[in-house]
């Protein structure tokens, strides 16, 4: 069983700065993808970022150059690097991770992240 343990989320004024991280236990295969998604009220789940195992990263427009995504592979964690916030940011923000399959497809609790104008 595979689970996701996401932390760091809060309340912070626009302009400022979070740091998201999840922390995955459990039987993981070596080669995924971990990554970060968000769902506003009355909008669908989008991606925010994500990374493989070995670097590679994905950014949605609206966070490029103001989020960075990393990961440590020898504790299975990810990070979320938000800085330059903005009250759009505002979400429910979910850890991801999969491989292979759809079947491999694991999600996190999910954590509050709210930006004040």
């Amino acid at each position: 069983q595979v689970q996701l343990v996401e932390s760091g989320g809060g309340l912070v004024q626009a302009g400022g700065s979070l740091r998201l991280s999840c922390v995955a236990s459990g039987s993981i295969s070596r080669f995924n993808t971990m990554g970060w998604y968000r769902q506003a009220p009355g909008n669908q789940r989008e991606l925010v970022a994500q990374i493989g195992t070995l670097g590679s990263t994905n950014y949605a427009d609206s966070v490029k150059g103001r989020f960075t995504i990393s990961r440590d592979n020898a504790k299975n964690t990810v990070y979320l690097q938000m800085n330059s916030l903005k009250p759009e940011d505002t979400a429910v923000y979910y850890c991801n991770l999969n491989w292979g399959t759809s079947r491999y497809n694991y999600w996190g609790q999910g954590t509050q992240v709210t930006v004040s104008s």
